[in-house]
């Protein structure tokens, strides 16, 4: 396969490394590293879109505003991208951050924020897999795409398990296929990617004494294909939790404050040989204001 020179120049031009994205989430020395995959993992309602529009406009916001103003392509495979909450999201933190000294009005640094991002919409695994095929051409146009999210890589699951029949190497090709792709662009252009799976319970076993336990470890177990599950460096797993508080004036009725939690496992090579591999845990807990996640 040849190679332009402007395709050689955006693989080794130096991108804007996100171990920093958000260092309240991750252990160790921070975040992921280039060419690193992450996977937010969680039921519905477990804060996972809120917490990918968190770290989505962290990368979009400019350096004075405590982002790391680089460009992102967002794979909404949902057609759930709430535009309106993303952009009250930037304003809100524009308006935090602003000070006497900043240039510009408040409508043309949000626009160059929204500048940054380029959305794409799939609607099937087939065109998941064209998508990624293009997305070398837009990585060599846009050396500064430092991010790819994708909301959500099992948006297509029970499509692929209908469409494959009995064979679950059929069922399990494109995502496998996908996971190949993805792997390469990771390694080639030294992107980062975020990607949300939702959790699916596979055990439907009657009740029993030990079913509520079984039925959580069933759900927050990984079960996307073992191409994708190699890939994946850093595992967010999200759940709600909900804490009970007296209301301040004496109300005899409890006011209910969501509370969600994050635990991260990640996934280090060692230097001394790439297949030992160590994992460092980390658990976080944040809630959801008008301005975004914000961590406890």
């Amino acid at each position: 396969m040849t190679e332009s020179g402007a395709q050689l120049f955006a693989r080794l031009e130096a991108r804007r490394c996100l171990k920093d994205i958000e260092k309240k989430l991750f252990p160790g020395d921070g975040g992921p590293e280039h060419g690193e995959l992450v996977e937010l993992h969680g039921a519905e309602g477990t804060g996972k879109t809120e917490l990918l529009y968190h770290l989505l406009s962290r990368c979009l916001l400019p350096l004075s505003a405590a982002g790391l103003e680089v460009d992102v392509v967002f794979m909404d495979t949902d057609y759930s991208l709430d535009m309106l909450r993303l952009v009250s999201i930037l304003d809100s933190r524009l308006n935090a951050a602003r000070s006497s000294s900043s240039s510009g009005s408040d409508e043309e640094l949000l626009g160059s924020c929204l500048a940054r991002l380029l959305v794409v919409h799939c609607s099937s695994s087939s065109q998941l897999l064209l998508t990624l095929h293009f997305l070398e051409t837009t990585l060599t146009s846009r050396p500064r795409v430092a991010l790819l999210l994708i909301d959500s890589i099992s948006a297509f699951y029970w499509p692929d398990r209908c469409e494959g029949g009995t064979s679950v190497t059929k069922q399990e090709e494109k995502l496998s296929k996908c996971a190949e792709l993805l792997g390469r662009l990771l390694r080639d252009y030294r992107i980062t990617a975020f990607a949300t799976c939702h959790a699916i319970r596979r055990n439907y076993s009657g009740p029993s004494s030990s079913s509520s336990s079984s039925s959580s470890s069933d759900i927050d177990r990984p079960y996307l294909c073992r191409p994708w599950q190699r890939l994946v460096t850093h595992r967010l797993l999200c759940s709600r939790q909900e804490t009970t508080n007296m209301a301040a004036n004496n109300s005899r009725e409890p006011k209910r404050h969501p509370m969600f939690t994050v635990h991260c496992t990640s996934s280090s090579s060692s230097s001394s040989s790439s297949s030992s591999k160590t994992k460092l845990y980390r658990s976080s807990s944040f809630c959801i204001t008008d301005a975004g996640v914000e961590f406890i």
